[in-house]
């Protein structure tokens, strides 16, 4: 048995007892500490325990391993010299499965070794990939999830991490890890950011959105048939991801290095399938998320196309950007389009001074099918407009500028709808004359007034053509 004197100096043997373990997870602890243990063996001896030991040893050990790995880079070459890719192998590949506690901390272990280079995340990928990160994203246990996502999201960054990121997408290999880790996430949640991290590279700045959210599709789904008939419903799981794309293009625009077009498309297309499939009879009582997964699929699908426009807004040097192949493959038509089959704003409809007339011609008019979808189209629609001379004539070709002045009021069922609007008009008009002349050319007929209306210098009139109602200025 080694004596307290040893421990102090660095001795391991592997007789060591619990105090001795606890000792040199203390020392492992601090940057200082892994410095002292690089020359004392402490990684050898904890390597041999980890694939020997299925005591209540095994834990502490395999802490030890991480915490000496974690930042350390003698420690980091260390573990591939010594073998520690097939030590950690061995834990996760047991029988019966190791607890989640382990499989965390055997996790989190290879994720430190990852950090130190392309030699470790090679060595790593190579043991771990594709049958052992499968098997630990199969726990559904977000204490395992997030220290995976941190292995596999270290492996796939830096040098070599393109080549390993597109195999991590293969749909027969690598792709079913990432399928059980959003699963997880969607059922169980995820408490660190790593998650995160990976989808961004997988599904924002690289193609494999598209075939990660076939793959959330339900499993009776048919991927010979049509995308149409394929998303003729939507899954819990698809609404969940695209909620956390949403969320990060929010949160985190600056750490997005670039938004891929084929990102860019597959989120309009589904979209466009989408609102083919959302039943817009009902009117919503709530934002998204609303617990309807076609709904929360739509909602969070204009969401992440309102922050693609306006994070483009801020390159300069994108040789083509996403916003200009969205507007080429139909993206202001099909905004216009669902924001012209809803019914006007409350403010507008309560102030119509003919009930019955109104009523009469709004009964085949759409109504929001969650709080903020108006919002939400107008929105992108300002973002499009913004420095984009070709989409402010094609809204004006459309007859379509009395449709986004309707856009400018006050509406309890789409907060800021009315700073949506005004952006969108500002972005209409600026440096356009044309646009100019025909908005103060627009001629007032039935002429409705409200407190509201009129503070923004607008009136409603009854569309002789249409019999719809729709703001005009106040002469």
């Amino acid at each position: 048995m080694a004596t307290k004197n040893d421990r102090r100096t660095g001795g391991v043997e592997e007789e060591e007892g619990d105090e001795a373990l606890e000792f040199l997870l203390e020392a492992s602890r601090t940057p200082g500490g892994r410095a002292r243990l690089a020359s004392t063996g402490a990684l050898a001896a904890a390597l041999r325990r980890v694939a020997s030991d299925t005591s209540s040893a095994l834990l502490p050990s395999l802490r030890l391993v991480r915490n000496l790995c974690a930042g350390d880079s003698v420690h980091q070459d260390a573990f591939v010299e010594l073998g520690g890719p097939d030590r950690i192998a061995s834990v996760l590949l047991s029988t019966p499965p190791a607890s989640p506690d382990v499989a965390r901390v055997a996790l989190q272990a290879i994720g430190n070794v990852a950090c130190g280079g392309e030699a470790q995340r090679s060595a790593v990928w190579a043991r771990f990939f594709p049958a052992l990160f499968l098997a630990a994203a199969r726990y559904r246990d977000p204490a395992v999830c997030d220290p995976l996502c941190m292995a596999l999201d270290t492996c796939c960054s830096s040098e070599g991490g393109h080549r390993r990121l597109a195999e991590l997408c293969e749909t027969k290999t690598g792709l079913p890890i990432i399928l059980e880790i959003v699963t997880t996430a969607c059922r169980a949640g995820h408490q660190e950011e790593w998650l995160d991290w990976l989808l961004c590279k997988v599904c924002i700045e690289e193609a494999y959105l598209s075939r990660l959210f076939q793959g959330l599709a339900s499993p009776s789904t048919d991927n010979s048939i049509d995308a149409q008939c394929r998303y003729s419903f939507f899954t819990r799981e698809q609404a969940f991801l695209l909620g956390m794309l949403s969320e990060y293009l929010s949160n985190r625009p600056k750490d997005v290095s670039m938004i891929s077009s084929p990102f860019a498309l597959e989120v309009l297309k589904v979209l466009d399938i989408a609102s083919a499939i959302v039943d817009f009879s009902s009117r919503g009582s709530s934002d998204v998320p609303t617990g309807f997964p076609a709904i929360d699929v739509l909602g969070y699908s204009l969401t992440i196309l309102r922050h693609i426009c306006a994070w483009e807004n801020d390159i300069a040097h994108a040789t083509e950007a996403p916003v200009d192949l969205l507007l080429s493959a139909g993206l202001l038509q099909l905004l216009l389009r669902l924001l012209c089959e809803l019914e006007p704003p409350a403010i507008i409809r309560k102030s119509m001074a003919n009930a019955d007339h109104f009523i009469q011609s709004s009964t085949a008019l759409k109504v929001c099918p969650y709080k903020g979808f108006r919002r939400d189209l107008v929105s992108v629609i300002g973002n499009c407009l913004h420095g984009r001379k070709h989409v402010q004539e094609e809204i004006r070709q459309q007859n379509a500028i009395p449709l986004l002045l309707q856009q400018c009021v006050v509406d309890e069922d789409n907060p800021l709808l009315r700073e949506w609007g005004l952006w969108s008009m500002r972005n209409l008009l600026e440096g356009n004359a044309e646009n100019q002349q025909e908005v103060a050319q627009l001629q007032l007929q039935e002429p409705v007034n409200t407190p509201e209306i009129a503070g923004i210098g607008l009136r409603v009139e009854i569309d002789e053509k249409t019999g719809h109602p729709k703001l005009v200025n106040i002469v």
